[in-house]
């Protein structure tokens, strides 16, 4: 007998080690269809520690990357979001969640940004195939806990940007956002763009070949800091801080990054808004990651005393 109770607590143990040991995965190039774009959408995903070693649902967190050469490998291979994951979550500073990075490119070449929004000609709907097509996908796949108080979104330049808009447009459909050095421009900074610099940022967003005052059009005033705080339900926002923008002192998106905030401000919406030494760059991004994942898990587990 006391054999047997033996064998029976090794085995515990040995059960307890491989749960502590287990690695995450990050795994590339998945895909899941979607009719709106009428091709597959691609993305990177973040299995945690002991993923699939018990029947537990994970929260899911949403990774939007930066505009120009960005894409969903960034977050590993330049921010190493998988690395500061697995300590924080071994650490017990956060709880194990799914982190999903959707392929925010127009296609290879991704002349023109996205901003993960819908063109203003409909060409392409991002945005509406986010919501539509590949959140639900993505739920269905993965064994993610139901309901917007279990999703969160974390954003990068103009990744951070969609991840505010998002939030602020489906107050319920996320229990809150990190965005980090988000690209909201002024008016004058619009305008002051080449063509061919502003098609490249916003020939889909906004409509090709536009010049001068005819670049101030409905989608770019829907797109102002006032308009998306104004636009809201600031219900969800009114207890604790939902959204948490962090960016550099040099960051050459600050003033549109201030507008945001004292727009938030202005209609009663609670958030974090935290300035730092530092510019638009990677070296800041990675050292901004950590307390941006620590924002998504309050927000998760309702860490602000909610």
């Amino acid at each position: 007998m006391r054999h047997l109770i033996s064998r029976v607590f090794g085995l515990a143990l040995c059960l307890v080690a491989l749960t502590q040991t287990a690695h995450a995965e990050v795994r590339f190039d998945n895909a899941v269809g979607s009719q709106i774009m009428g091709r597959p959408v691609h993305f990177a995903v973040y299995l945690p520690p002991g993923y699939r070693q018990d029947a537990r649902d994970y929260p899911v967190l949403y990774l939007l990357h930066g505009g120009g050469t960005g894409q969903p490998s960034d977050w590993f291979t330049l921010a190493g979001l998988d690395q500061i994951l697995d300590r924080l979550i071994r650490s017990g500073q956060i709880r194990p969640l799914i982190a999903v990075a959707p392929d925010g490119r127009r296609d290879a070449d991704n002349r023109i940004a996205t901003y993960f929004l819908d063109d203003a000609d409909g060409a392409m709907r991002w945005q509406s195939m986010f919501f539509q097509d590949f959140m639900p996908a993505i739920e269905q796949r993965y064994p993610v806990l139901p309901g917007g108080d279990n999703r969160a979104l974390l954003g990068i330049s103009m990744g951070a940007v969609a991840a505010i808009t998002y939030h602020l447009d489906r107050p319920d459909g996320f229990a809150g956002a990190s965005a980090i050095s988000p690209a909201f421009r002024r008016d004058a900074q619009l305008l002051a763009l080449s063509p061919p610099a502003y098609e490249t940022r916003y020939g889909g967003v906004l409509g090709m070949g536009l010049d001068g005052q005819d670049r101030i059009t409905a989608d770019w005033d829907r797109l102002r800091p006032e308009n998306l705080a104004a636009g809201t339900d600031q219900t969800r926002f009114a207890r604790i801080p939902r959204l948490f923008i962090d960016l550099g002192a040099d960051d050459p998106f600050f003033a549109g990054a201030s507008d945001l905030h004292l727009a938030l401000k202005d209609a009663g919406i609670r958030h974090r808004f935290r300035v730092q030494e530092g510019g638009h760059d990677w070296p800041y991004w990675r050292a901004a990651l950590t307390d941006a994942l620590l924002h998504i898990d309050a927000v998760l587990g309702r860490g602000y005393g909610e």
